[in-house]
């Protein structure tokens, strides 16, 4: 026990000091809007305000007759449906009616805090699916939070430690009888980490999180206690593969398993492989050690994800059957709270239940949280993951070509010198589509520097050029995966690549044909830029859709000349003119990589660009985060680079 409560502190602080800051919580003055009555109850809409300018709208349900003594619950909704769901208004009912306070709020970016104008068909001139853009802006939101060092997940868990003080506010709520309920499809995540933050929550029932997902093979295999990937893998939904959460070993099942000796009930939305388990087996051993084995129960559904009602249990966040199949039997034998003889039949139209409140755009408070730069290479090599180069072989590839083989990743270059050379600069080119981008786009750039005498490095970063994985960039792509893992992983792509960069320039240095005294950095992009005739603001699935650019050479640029002083020129085309430009709507157009976690808070771009004079820096065909043009348009680049290195 005395192990497992070491292990486990660690991760907690090391979990809640990954989810940005938490202000102090404001007083819980909650605004009812309007009360409704059922029959053996009441509704209240309400909204309660969880940070300055930032309101969590929700439905109250209550008895009709308050006990002196009743369990307080918190729904949380998955991502499919925000809080009038028809399952939720079950919940709501059966449990006030049963002599318990059931608050249901809608999560941020959800319901009436959605942060897009896409609520229903109306809102598009074309077709679209208005039920899934809560959901898909959950993208954009999470990258915007990030920028000022904060999380989805955290200002999700902070909303409702803010409901729970709502609940301690009414009479008669029990302190000691706090329950949890997370919905499946994103609503188990935020219900695991705040059971895990927050004491005062008695029991927690996180639906598909910790263990086995929907998507797991059923049954899991014999060796699923070794071969089970406990820290789930990097994905553009955020708060399901946690920052940091792989280095510092805050997985999901360490997350639920902190709630130890408090109830937990280990839930399923399909069937369950009980005794392959190796999640359950470690709740199993964790109970244990205090004595508590009575204080874990599970609760489960049929079929598989792929299957179909009545054969698999689908639902929109849980179901009646999942209810049955041990929530109801878990929270009577634990709280006294009887399980109901029949289900609710009273819904009532979503339009009853709405609360009316605003609050500012996220986007808006994210933008009032950034600071003045301090020291800009420490803070940006901490918020980079790092950014000094590895061990790394050089290996010859021959005709000028080159790799650096490092971490087991590959680093192509093509270094192309001018006839008749001896000795002389360098400029190390790269972007998004790599050489044969160059190759393609920039030959007359390039023939010119060769003609001038000046050698050109065409570098293939990790994730770039013939490295990099599709040339999709967007939401689902695989670069966004790949860049998601690294977060859990504590890098982050952008600093891999500078990394890299450092690496390539050290070969070259090594070349005695390399005058390392002259050397400069062009990173580039080719992709198309969105014009002032583009609507950018479409839902996610718009049958046309904006553009989305590739700013990953001009901040690499940026970022590789402040950690290599030697570089004595910087030619950038394409690249953020600044990370706050991604503040200015809810509507983001540019990869996932190219917004570094905390970057509002190290010194933004601009403050990095100025951080290198007295070198030469020249910035063309700058983008803002909605992918269009913020910047004069693009000269030579070859002109610029033959002055800077004569």
């Amino acid at each position: 026990r005395e192990d497992w409560e070491r292990y486990r502190d660690v991760r907690l602080k090391a979990l809640r000091d990954s989810l940005g800051a938490w202000p102090a919580p404001p007083p819980t003055r909650p605004v009812v809007a309007k009360t409704l009555a059922f029959e053996g109850g009441r509704i209240e809409n309400l909204a309660y305000e969880s940070r300055p300018g930032l309101f969590v709208t929700a439905n109250l349900y209550s008895p009709a007759k308050p006990a002196a003594s009743m369990p307080g619950l918190i729904i949380i909704h998955s991502h499919h449906n925000a809080k009038t769901q028809a399952e939720l208004q079950d919940m709501g009912m059966l449990w006030a009616r049963a002599g318990c306070l059931v608050l249901v709020p809608d999560q941020l970016g959800h319901g009436e805090r959605r942060q897009h104008p896409f609520k229903d068909a109306a809102s598009f001139p074309a077709p679209f699916k208005a039920g899934r853009q809560d959901y898909w802006f959950r993208y954009t939101l999470a990258l915007q939070l990030q920028l000022a060092g904060e999380s989805l997940m955290g200002w999700m868990a902070w909303d409702l430690m803010r409901g729970v003080d709502l609940l301690l506010a009414r009479p008669g709520v029990d302190p000691n009888r706090i329950l949890l309920l997370g919905s499946v499809a994103g609503g188990g995540d935020p219900a695991g980490v705040t059971a895990a933050l927050d004491p005062r929550i008695a029991c927690v029932v996180p639906f598909n999180f910790g263990g086995p997902q929907p998507e797991s093979p059923y049954p899991l295999p014999e060796d699923a206690a070794t071969s089970f990937n406990y820290a789930g893998g990097g994905s553009w939904e955020s708060t399901r593969n946690l920052r940091l959460s792989a280095r510092d070993g805050f997985l999901p099942w360490a997350i639920v398993g902190s709630v130890a000796p408090r109830r937990l009930v280990h839930a399923h939305e399909f069937a369950w492989d009980r005794e392959r388990d190796p999640v359950w087996a470690r709740y199993g051993k964790i109970w244990g050690f205090y004595e508590k084995p009575d204080h874990l129960a599970a609760a489960t559904g049929r079929g598989k994800l792929s299957g179909q009602p009545p054969e698999a249990t689908h639902c929109n966040n849980i179901g009646a059957e999942h209810r049955k199949g041990g929530i109801y039997a878990a929270f009577e034998r634990w709280f006294a709270i009887p399980a109901p003889e029949k289900e609710n039949a009273d819904r009532r139209p979503s339009e009853e239940l709405l609360c009316g409140a605003a609050s500012k755009p996220v986007h808006e408070l994210v933008a009032a949280m950034a600071k003045p730069a301090g020291d800009l290479r420490a803070d940006w090599a901490r918020i980079l993951g790092g950014v000094d180069p590895t061990e790394f072989s050089v290996i010859d590839r021959g005709l000028q070509r080159f790799s650096l083989e490092t971490e087991g990743v590959a680093v192509p270059a093509l270094l192309l010198y001018p006839e008749r050379w001896e000795r002389g600069p360098v400029v190390v080119a790269f972007a998004q589509d790599g050489k044969a981008g160059f190759l393609k786009h920039r030959k007359e750039d390039v023939d010119a520097l060769l003609a001038a005498g000046i050698a050109v490095c065409l570098v293939d970063l990790r994730g770039t050029g013939e490295t990099r994985p599709g040339k999709d960039v967007g939401r689902t792509s695989a670069l966004t995966s790949i860049s998601a893992t690294e977060l859990m992983l504590g890098r982050t792509l952008a600093g891999l690549r500078v990394r890299d960069l450092r690496g390539v320039l050290r070969a070259l240095r090594a070349k005695k044909e390399i005058d390392a005294s002259r050397i400069a950095l062009w990173g580039d992009s080719f992709a198309p830029v969105n014009g002032p005739e583009t609507r950018v603001d479409v839902p996610w699935d718009a049958p046309k859709f904006p553009e989305t650019g590739h700013p990953m050479g001009g901040l690499t640029a940026l970022l590789g000349a402040l950690f290599e002083e030697e570089v004595r020129a910087v030619y950038a085309r394409g690249g953020l003119e600044s990370c706050a430009s991604a503040l200015r709507s809810p509507f983001l157009h540019v990869p996932h990589d190219a917004l570094v976690p905390g970057a509002l808070l190290a010194g933004d771009l601009p403050a990095v660009a100025a951080a290198l004079a007295p070198r030469a820096v020249k910035l063309e065909g700058q983008i803002d985060g909605q992918n269009r043009a913020a910047g004069p348009p693009a000269g030579s680049a070859s002109a610029w680079l033959i002055e800077r290195l004569r």
